[in-house]
């Protein structure tokens, strides 16, 4: 079968992270040629990602940018339905990211007034993946927190089709956003553009979006140069609890669904039945023959596929906080006692009729999730990584009188006489604002 089974039972919650398999990711991280990437956008700018995109993508590029009027073009070209589910998945996400905002609040103690104030970032680059598949939803999730933010800048990068051309389905959703400054280039080459800037392409101050382990590495690397917000968004892991409650073509299916984006993703399924893990396993197989992505589904669950079986639901939820998946489903008759146990998750799923890639696409919360054990830290995208929270701190003279003897001794504790003498001055002459 193709998931491998862990059965776990008998083992104390406490004992069953280690009995767990590490990611993947985790044992073969590709830093020394993304670091190389990175180095050589660096350095030689345009010519370097003309040069990896031939290299990496088998097209000779002239201009990187898309000319804005193929956005429209491509709104116009695709067919019906999917324009207007665009519309509708973009509505629905922009409201929610809308219920994220937060007003401006201030905080007054014993005269010291100290206003919280949020301030957009300046410019944004979202990624788009490609390759495998096309990904018009990730546009409108790495967008839509952006614009309600109130960032004014941002430029999409998508990997070129082999006719040199974006896929249509990206462009459009590009349109649909809003998005003009779009460039045909992917892969780490890209995240070294977004970061360091080329001739064609300027610097960002934050980078979003999912995609393949070179991509989820050079962010990595590139972060502290720039914002790199929820965790680590690298491929995709889903994690299916299931019991006899729901049909095992259901779960199986829910299994596979994150597990068609590609290798180095996750695909478990975790139950407390032995019959659920053998039924679920079987649909998986049955699936997985017939599916036209079978090369995908296969590659991923060669090596990261599982079937766990458990005691009870407090080893389910020691097995999901362990792997801290980037989408947990819970396909139980009772799920609460799990949810209620959950701490480490990108995005949870509960009930039968909630399956992962509703919050893929329709949902409204981000789909840009952590991965590669990275929930334990870190969310979902959202407005608050397209932003920057600064403060302002005013003190009126009484103010100081009362706290600036507890600033003095702090100082003074902690030897920096400048810090004290700035409070003494203004002490030892309170009403003496301004001049001499």
């Amino acid at each position: 079968m193709l998931l491998d089974r862990l059965d776990l039972r008998g083992l104390a919650p406490t004992a069953v992270a280690g009995a767990l398999p590490l990611p993947a990711f985790e044992e073969q991280a590709p830093s020394q040629a993304v670091a190389e990437i990175l180095g050589q956008v660096r350095r030689d700018g345009d010519q370097a990602l003309r040069r990896l995109t031939a290299r990496f993508d088998g097209v000779e590029l002239d201009d990187l940018r898309v000319p804005p009027a193929d956005l429209e073009a491509a709104l116009a070209a695709v067919p019906p339905e999917l324009r207007q589910a665009l519309e509708v998945a973009w509505e629905r996400i922009v409201a929610y990211h809308r219920h994220q905002l937060q007003p401006e609040t201030t905080v007054e103690v014993e005269g010291v007034v100290v206003r919280h104030l949020a301030r957009p970032v300046g410019r944004v680059g979202v990624y788009a993946p490609g390759g495998r598949a096309r990904y018009p939803s990730s546009v409108l999730m790495g967008v839509a927190p952006a614009r309600v933010a109130g960032v004014e800048e941002i430029v999409l990068c998508a990997p070129p089709q082999r006719d040199g051309s974006v896929a249509l389905e990206t462009l459009a959703a590009a349109a649909v956003c809003g998005v003009q400054e779009v460039y045909r280039v992917g892969g780490a080459q890209a995240v070294a553009a977004l970061a360091y800037g080329t001739e064609s392409i300027r610097p960002v101050d934050v980078i979003v979006g999912p995609g393949n382990s070179y991509v989820a590495e050079a962010k990595r690397q590139v972060a502290g140069r720039v914002g790199i917000p929820a965790g680590f968004a690298g491929p995709s892991e889903v994690v299916v609890v299931a019991d006899a409650s729901v049909p095992a073509t259901w779960a199986a299916i829910d299994v596979l669904v994150q597990a068609e984006h590609g290798p180095d993703g996750l695909a478990w399924l975790v139950t407390t039945d032995d019959q659920v893990a053998e039924r679920v396993a079987a649909e998986v197989d049955r699936l997985v023959a017939a599916s036209p992505r079978r090369d995908d589904l296969a590659s991923t669950l060669a090596r990261s596929g599982y079937a766990v079986v458990v005691d009870d639901a407090e080893a389910v939820a020691a097995v999901v906080n362990t792997v801290a998946p980037e989408h947990l489903e819970l396909l139980v008759a009772e799920p609460q006692p799990i949810l209620e146990r959950v701490r480490a998750a990108g995005a949870i799923f509960v009930g039968p009729y909630a399956p992962a890639s509703v919050g893929d696409y329709v949902a409204g919360p981000n789909h840009v999730l952590p991965t590669a054990r990275t929930a334990r830290f870190s969310s979902a995208l959202r407005v608050q990584d397209f932003q920057v929270q600064l403060h302002a701190v005013e003190v009126p003279a009484e103010a100081l009188a009362a706290l600036g003897p507890h600033v003095v001794a702090l100082a003074d504790a902690e030897g920096l006489p400048a810090h004290a003498d700035s409070v003494r001055l203004r002490l030892a002459d309170p009403d003496r604002p301004g001049g001499e």
